[in-house]
């Protein structure tokens, strides 16, 4: 190839990975890229997993061996039968300089490989059917992170020394599209996370809501919502200090979670200040108003607070047609808000309250009436 085509295949790589969406995108993109680049008939992106002891495959493209998935479950190899990834990639490397790609073949070690190397390589080359490959160390960060890996099938011109070369070129380009991902990655996190408790925030809700109620229009799925409001913070930062408080709020965010496990998939969030709230997708209403139920012992179990008030709203009771995720969200604050008034230690569940119930008015009713009701859920739609 020449240096013309090969810079282009480096900007077609590193413009690739900036495009993806997500780690998966960018793993199929750096292997995929890196594939093309070389000629290969195959190619893999694989991280070491110090703590474990092994490297795992991320992602396999262009043309898989059987037990191949583009994306495997738990495609592992033990770091005792790459020895370079102890020795070559951590101990050689960390003295000066940067780690080289090498080749390898069916045969045994081409010119500009790694002698010592390659047992377990050349069966793995033999077994499926590839001829040769070229083995690129990444370093992100100034640690080894993993390799990428380049075959051509058996009769294909094997790999040289100038491949090599290349695939070390190619591996920075890797390293540098793998660390924007990773920043990338942990934005968007941040982004739908709160900071204080490590549950996600209002911003995570709505979304998941959203997309929730349109599940719920479009086949029936059964949403539920818990929202509660800890109780005695106020008081909590005003006696014993905001550090207090903001253990309270962590505690709580725990209890919160753990209860939110009884609901496969639920997604646990504060809402903001002492709002916070269990999203569920598919758990029957009774499950929900269970998990709330649980939430609220253990809520009255804390060492600091006051307990919990606790509303819930279900798609799974009888509370009318549910065609937005303010509604829902409506009528679960409504349900809170019933419970703090009452200074309830269980939850109060919309839809199975008596008919003079404020809750049920609501149900009823499709928009809020009250005053004081109108008044709680301002900023809230």
């Amino acid at each position: 190839m020449g240096e013309d085509k090969r810079l282009a295949a480096v900007v077609a790589l590193a413009q690739g990975m900036a495009a993806a969406h997500g780690s998966h995108e960018a793993w199929r993109s750096a292997a995929a890229g890196a594939c093309r680049a070389l000629g290969g008939s195959f190619a893999a992106l694989s991280v070491w997993e110090r703590e474990l002891g092994r490297l795992r495959v991320l992602v396999n493209v262009g043309e898989r061996a059987e037990g191949e998935d583009e994306f495997p479950e738990d495609e592992s190899y033990p770091v005792h039968q790459f020895p370079e990834i102890t020795e070559f990639l951590h101990e050689r490397w960390a003295g000066g300089g940067e780690p080289d790609a090498w080749v390898e073949t069916a045969q045994g070690p081409a010119a500009g490989g790694r002698p010592g190397y390659v047992h377990q390589r050349v069966a793995a080359l033999r077994r499926r059917g590839r001829g040769s490959c070229v083995v690129a160390p990444i370093v992100l960060h100034g640690r080894a992170w993993g390799e990428l890996y380049v075959a051509r099938p058996a009769g294909a011109p094997v790999f040289k020394r100038s491949d090599a070369d290349f695939a070390t070129v190619l591996a920075a380009v890797v390293a540098a599209g793998i660390a924007q991902a990773e920043r990338l990655e942990e934005v968007r996190r941040l982004a739908y996370t709160d900071a204080l408790t490590g549950l996600a925030n209002r911003r995570a809700v709505d979304v998941k809501l959203d997309e929730a109620v349109e599940a719920h229009r479009a086949d029936g799925t059964v949403v539920s919502l818990v929202v509660c409001d800890l109780n005695g913070l106020k008081q909590v930062n005003d006696t014993r200090g905001h550090a207090v408080g903001d253990r309270l709020l962590e505690r709580f965010g725990s209890v919160l979670s753990l209860c939110g496990a009884m609901l496969p998939g639920a997604l646990a969030a504060r809402l903001g200040g002492d709002e916070f709230c269990l999203l569920a997708v598919g758990p029957s209403a009774d499950e929900a108003a269970k998990a709330a139920d649980e939430l609220c012992r253990r809520a009255a179990e804390l060492e600091l607070g006051e307990g919990v008030a606790c509303g819930v709203a279900s798609t799974g009771d009888p509370i009318g047609p549910v065609r937005s995720a303010r509604r829902l969200f409506r009528l679960a604050d409504a349900a809170q808000y019933r419970a703090k008034a009452l200074r309830a230690d269980r939850p109060v569940v919309a839809g199975r309250e008596g008919p003079d119930d404020p809750v049920m008015r609501l149900v009823d009713t499709p928009s809020v009436q009250d005053p004081a009701e109108r008044r709680q859920f301002r900023g809230r739609g």
